[in-house]
């Protein structure tokens, strides 16, 4: 057990006596609020004496111990009784009450986690690729680096006021497993002359104005790694724009800049940054160790099973390992969320199977290390406890944001169409086919991207259209997003469609690629060769919306049924 450091009792202690003021009437109710954001603790909608508390997972890495503790304050202090994992490396607990708040951070800190700049104009949660340290295709091991620089900027007072909330993720193989091109900082681990070091982007994000990351430098030695990122840091602190809120984001510093001037920025930022360095920062700036290998587990063999259902899942949810004879197995969650029950059974599951667990930006998490002579095994006991989920990673596995369940923020509810959509697809028979299983979707309640519609094969956010007296909820549709290494594509919009016909939208896409693709044709290029506009004809007849006595289940919600829809946006707090 970690054990709560003396910093996290001292804002843990800190908090309860400010929820004490503020029930006594005696407390600055915005002083509670900046300093809850801090420390990952939002507001829910509509019920100011509820929140949901954003538990970080360093780097993605969490320990059987640390999910029966997540398992537990679920259980005990959130509402709903789920976990929901997040695409930045988190869970969130909902409708937390705020007298509880302060047991579920002392929880959680005593197992290594964290809520501390979970929110806030802060240095984000560090993401890295959940395979770092497993992937054929990496150079070296990129997790030590992310460590580092977690553990060096968590509650630096570089981080705690910044014009704008910044993120970094790393990445080791080919592949963009952790999505560089649309973080603040994109480290992509590189080789040069039998050396290792980093190729380092600048300036990505998402939101209502998506850019892509610019390469800053194509080598950076892994001894000049924390100083380059400090050194940016320190440029945005003091150039970023602390006037407009929505022109804030590092992106708009790079873009009015340019790359050019950016970079010479950062370079003799670099230098005075190392000529000015204290001793225990250089310390902190040496190159870290190659992690020890995990303790291997000897699981009983039984390498295949007869349970139903092994064959789709074996093809879905196993990643092979460069370690001979080893796997990684996503497991699969559904919407994102799991139960107190599920949590504690995958820690007995993964002390058994995995050398170690790690969640995805995908929402899933993973056991690494798993013999491949336990499969079957493995599968058995995932089965039966609800959690052999197949299609880890395929259309099936929807991404998606809390939405207005929750979020101050959002417009629809979109929990309630990505269960719409998965039931949907799963009664079409085209989703049997590989190239259509490969094709992802991303779901957002709001224009704001939380869940990353933008870089979506197909992506969808909430929006609203008024008929006559009465709101009727929509999605705004985009194609052909995605991402790899330096580069962002953005999806198009495509059309805006009533919330009850999205999932009729997104069959139509699905059949006309599978009917007009040519040969070997991915739907990336076929996006590409015919133009995401020429969906719009396919898509326009969804677009009409009957009156409210002709049809009144299209002025609700999915995931509302039987509320009459109403656009109800609270104050944001992403941004505070």
């Amino acid at each position: 057990m970690a054990g709560l450091s003396a910093e996290a009792e001292a804002e843990i202690q800190y908090l309860e006596a400010m929820i004490a003021r503020l029930e006594a009437g005696e407390e600055d109710p915005e002083d509670f609020r900046v300093y809850r954001l801090k420390n990952g603790i939002y507001s829910i909608r509509g019920r100011p004496e509820h929140h949901m508390v954003r538990i970080k997972l360093p780097v993605g890495r969490v320990s059987p111990e640390a999910l029966r503790v997540l398992a537990e304050v679920a259980e005990r202090y959130a509402e709903n009784r789920l976990a929901h994992v997040t695409t930045r490396q988190a869970v969130q607990l909902h409708h937390v009450h705020r007298r509880d708040v302060p047991h579920v951070l002392r929880a959680v800190n005593g197992v290594g986690l964290t809520t501390r700049e979970a929110c806030g104009h802060s240095i984000r949660a560090i993401t890295c690729c959940p395979y770092a340290g497993v992937s054929p295709e990496e150079p070296f091991d990129v997790t030590p680096y992310a460590e580092a620089a977690y553990r060096y900027f968590l509650r630096h007072p570089v981080g705690q006021n910044l014009p704008r909330k910044f993120k970094i993720a790393f990445e080791g193989c080919a592949t963009d497993h952790a999505r560089t091109p649309i973080h603040d900082i994109g480290v992509v681990a590189a080789v040069e002359g039998g050396k290792r070091g980093f190729r380092l982007y600048v300036g990505g994000g998402l939101g209502a104005a998506p850019m892509s990351a610019e390469l800053l430098e194509p080598f950076t030695p892994e001894e000049d790694l924390l100083p380059t990122m400090l050194a940016i840091i320190r440029l945005f602190d003091r150039h970023g724009n602390r006037k407009v809120l929505t022109q804030a984001r590092l992106k708009f510093l790079v873009k009015k800049w340019g790359i050019s001037a950016f970079r010479e920025a950062v370079r003799e930022e670099r230098r005075i940054v190392k000529l000015t360095a204290s001793g225990e920062d250089l310390k902190a700036w040496q190159p870290p160790q190659d992690l020890p290998p995990p303790s291997l587990p000897s699981p009983p063999r039984k390498p295949f099973s007869f349970a139903p259902g092994f064959d789709a899942w074996r093809r879905t949810n196993l990643f092979r390992q460069k370690q001979e004879g080893y796997y990684t197995v996503a497991v699969r969650l559904p919407l994102g969320d799991i139960t107190p029950e599920g949590l504690r059974a995958l820690a007995d599951i993964a002390e058994t199977y995995a050398g170690e667990i790690r969640s995805a930006i995908s929402q899933n998490l993973l056991l690494r290390f798993v013999p491949e002579d336990a499969l079957g095994g493995l599968y058995e006991a995932l089965l039966r406890v609800g959690l052999a989920h197949p299609e880890a990673h395929t259309i099936l596995d929807i991404t998606r944001c809390p939405g207005a369940d929750t979020c101050n923020l959002a417009i629809t509810r979109s929990r309630g169409l990505a269960q719409a959509l998965e039931a949907h697809l799963h009664t079409l028979p085209l989703t049997h086919d590989p190239a259509v299983r490969s094709i992802s979707i991303k779901i957002s309640g709001c224009p704001n991207s939380c869940g990353q519609h933008h870089i979506a094969d197909i992506g969808l956010y909430g929006s609203s259209r008024k008929v006559g007296e009465n709101e009727v909820p929509h999605y705004t549709l985009l194609l052909g997003g995605r991402t790899r290494e330096g580069e962002a594509r953005f999806g198009q919009v495509v059309a805006r469609i009533p919330a009850r016909r999205t999932p009729e939208a997104v069959e139509r896409i699905l059949k006309r690629y599978q009917e007009e693709r040519e040969q070997g044709e991915s739907f990336q290029a076929y996006v590409d060769r015919v133009g995401a506009a020429s969906f719009k004809p396919l898509l326009e007849d969804l677009q009409t919306i009957p009156s409210h006595e002709e049809a009144p289940e299209y002025y609700q919600d999915l995931g509302a049924e039987g509320e009459t829809f109403r656009v109800q946006l609270g104050r944001g707090e992403c941004a505070v």
